[in-house]
């Protein structure tokens, strides 16, 4: 089920939420987000440097690469019922 323009960005704000991360601009562009076509952008805006600077230290304290596989397949080890 694909999700409407709307529920991306709600669903990106929360998740921002969680990592404790506001961008005040974040919406719809609403030129994009005016048409049907399926091609709607989703405006970030903009930050101060401190959210910034916050912002990429949460991406960057993420796991990558196989590092996060190696986590994916631990949690899935670890949720199967016996």
């Amino acid at each position: 089920m694909a999700w409407s323009i709307e529920e991306v960005v709600e669903a990106l704000r929360v998740a921002l939420a969680r990592v404790e991360v506001v961008l005040p601009s974040l919406g719809v562009d609403p030129v994009t987000g005016a048409s049907d076509d399926g091609f709607a952008l989703v405006e970030l805006g903009r930050c101060n440097v401190r959210t910034a600077q916050h912002v990429t230290d949460v991406l960057r304290a993420m796991p990558t690469g196989e590092e996060l596989r190696a986590r994916v397949r631990r949690l899935n080890r670890e949720s199967r019922v016996p």
